[in-house]
């Protein structure tokens, strides 16, 4: 999503993604990463266990979604790129209650359905650099900001470490069976500045304080596991 998106349009409606479908994608997900790879998970239980909350995941690595969805302790509504949604793998994604956004614009329908997420007390999962790379929280976009913001939900950082250090032998795209991922999740935080502002002003600043923590964890999370 590009710049800072606006609210819904009216008449707009949207359902919310299914919860039900998440919790199905979660087990999934535990299935999958724990009988893939080794998933070392640390500070889970800094999640708040119910209410509004949101994961701001780095992202280096196609399996770090996944990874988180099946490490988190709570069922996750990820948003993903409407480019990720072809073929099968299309319905799947909707299915487990993912949230397909088109980057190239400001998306209303993906904007709604994330907000009813957090409406209705779920747990958001967001890529704040907006697209993989070094997954290194050095750009941020301006999205996670105004869910923060908006909705008031919390922010939770984690960060992946181990998906890119080697390539496996059976798929060169993904690690090594067997190998170790460690996902560290931090303490959360609350990305708006306590007066409720949500001028463009407020969510660039926003926008700094989250980059601050996230980049903050990210070098925690290093040092904790000799990444």
């Amino acid at each position: 999503m590009r710049g800072h998106p606006g609210g819904r349009a009216a008449g707009q409606v949207s359902e919310a993604p299914s919860l039900k479908g998440a919790a199905v994608g979660r087990r999934i997900g535990i299935g999958l990463m724990y009988g893939l790879w080794k998933p070392r998970v640390l500070g889970a239980w800094k999640v708040p266990a119910s209410g509004p909350v949101i994961l701001a995941v780095n992202h280096a690595h196609n399996i770090d979604g996944p990874m988180v969805m099946g490490t988190a302790p709570r069922p996750l509504h990820f948003l993903i790129k409407k480019e990720a949604y072809v073929g099968p793998l299309g319905p799947f994604l909707e299915g487990i209650g993912q949230v397909k956004v088109d980057r190239a614009g400001t998306d209303r329908t993906a904007i709604t359905r994330a907000l009813a997420v957090l409406e209705n007390g779920g747990a958001l999962g967001i890529f704040p650099e907006g697209t993989r790379g070094d997954g290194d929280f050095a750009s941020l976009r301006a999205g996670l900001a105004y869910f923060a913001v908006r909705s008031g939900a919390p922010v939770v950082p984690v960060a992946v470490l181990g998906s890119t250090e080697a390539k496996g032998r059976l798929v060169k795209g993904l690690p090594p069976l067997r190998s170790r991922v460690d996902v560290v999740f931090g303490p959360a935080f609350d990305a708006g500045d306590g007066t409720g502002r949500r001028t463009r002003t407020a969510l660039d600043e926003a926008t700094v304080r989250i980059q601050g923590r996230l980049t903050a964890h990210l070098a925690d999370a290093k040092r904790l596991t000799g990444r």
